[in-house]
């Protein structure tokens, strides 16, 4: 997918397509009146086309000819909005709390207590409750080989347990200072084949593409909206 901001050159062209028919076939795909139902970038490596399609979840998105989401809707890269970062991830830290060098396997977000704290991308809760040194603790399998974990939190948000199914930027917990913590911030885990990796670093994996039903609905469409572009 082209950067705009990166790729984009004065002799590139771009191409629209708007759905203007208003029927309730066409509505059922659209997304906010005016965006386009399909653009095409022609740019020196060749043609970018995306097509906007409202799934059967009755949520409209740009995906690209193969059915993948055009943009975002994988992990967030933050869980919350914080102050600053009080502690990167590291190989050898020195634990201000245990006055001892260890691998520090996450990234600590300093933050008022009680600030929100967002699931990073969908997922299923497989442990929340009290770890030693972390606290109160979440710990989320995302999508394989992904799992997330969020400590110190003050307390959880309702409904969180065990089995809870979460969605992506959804409050699963608040700021705090439990356990082991010189201050209210967030102590944030990204794991790939349980192996901790940076948070600000690591490659995320994008939203998962279209498939079934919404698969074969997608390619009818774009097929007929690629003929105009």
């Amino acid at each position: 997918m082209i950067d705009f901001r990166r790729d984009w050159k004065e002799k590139n062209r771009v191409a629209f397509v708007f759905d203007t028919k208003g029927d309730k076939a066409s509505s059922e795909d659209q997304g906010r009146p005016g965006m386009p139902a399909a653009v095409r970038v022609v740019t020196d490596a060749g043609e970018h086309d995306i097509f906007l399609y409202r799934n059967l979840a009755g949520k409209a998105f740009y995906y690209t000819k193969r059915g993948d989401r055009a943009r975002g809707g994988g992990f967030l890269r933050y869980p919350l909005d914080f102050r600053r970062i009080s502690s990167q991830f590291s190989q050898r830290r020195f634990d201000p709390v245990l006055k001892r060098w260890q691998p520090h396997d996450g990234v600590d977000f300093a933050a008022p207590s009680g600030t929100a704290v967002h699931a990073t991308a969908n997922g299923v809760v497989t442990f929340a409750g009290v770890q030693t040194g972390y606290g109160n603790v979440i710990e989320i399998r995302n999508r394989p080989p992904y799992s997330t974990l969020f400590a110190h939190l003050s307390r959880f948000a309702k409904g969180i347990r065990i089995g809870t199914r979460v969605k992506r930027n959804e409050v699963i917990g608040y700021v705090g200072a439990t356990g082991w913590a010189t201050g209210p911030h967030l102590h944030y885990e990204v794991q790939v084949d349980d192996v901790p990796k940076n948070p600000l670093t690591v490659s995320l994996p994008p939203a998962e593409p279209l498939q079934g039903r919404d698969l074969s609905r997608f390619a009818s469409r774009s097929e007929t909206l690629e003929d105009l572009l």
